[in-house]
């Protein structure tokens, strides 16, 4: 799947490659980025160079890196497929920790949403977020989604289980 280059006022949304592993790390590898997400926190390069070699084969998800276009620093990741089980278009993001607070998870998954509305013209959207990690919430909230019931989810390895608020939305436009 050809993963296309997409602008915000602030970011480059692109796709991720095998020659990004060390700035990738950064993010994947901090257990406060990490805490909440269902991947477990890498502690090796290498995983972070297969992981991102398994991307090129992901064939339901698009999966984009965060650039920053003041100095092109790679500075998070986020990824959007369709659902079907939900009928929606699923989300995620994480950013890496000194860029938290400034709203570029909302500017990422608004280009991300308006990406999926404009070539398959998806109005259906969903994501969930532990309850204890509520900053997550409201970038669901800011891209137009609402709480829709509370539920849980766990890490990849079933290690760990979240209580969660998932939400949803209908668009007939992206905001």
């Amino acid at each position: 799947m050809k993963i296309p280059i997409l602008k915000t006022d602030r970011l480059i949304l692109r796709p991720l490659s095998v020659d990004d592993a060390e700035a990738v790390y950064i993010w994947v590898s901090d257990e406060r980025v990490t805490k909440y997400m269902p991947y477990l926190t890498y502690t090796s390069l290498d995983d972070v160079r297969i992981w991102l070699a398994n991307l090129q084969s992901e064939v339901e998800t698009y999966n984009f890196g965060f650039v920053l276009k003041e100095n092109n620093l790679l500075i998070g990741s986020g990824d959007i497929g369709y659902n079907s089980e939900k009928g929606a278009w699923d989300f995620g993001y994480n950013i890496r920790y000194d860029y938290w607070n400034q709203g570029l998870a909302t500017e990422a998954t608004k280009c991300m949403m308006k990406f999926a509305y404009d070539n398959f013209g998806a109005k259906d959207f969903s994501a969930n977020h532990a309850i204890d990690n509520p900053a997550s919430g409201k970038v669901m909230e800011k891209c137009g989604l609402k709480f829709l019931k509370f539920g849980e989810y766990s890490k990849f390895d079933q290690s760990q289980t979240f209580k969660a608020k998932f939400y949803k939305a209908h668009l007939d436009e992206i905001i």
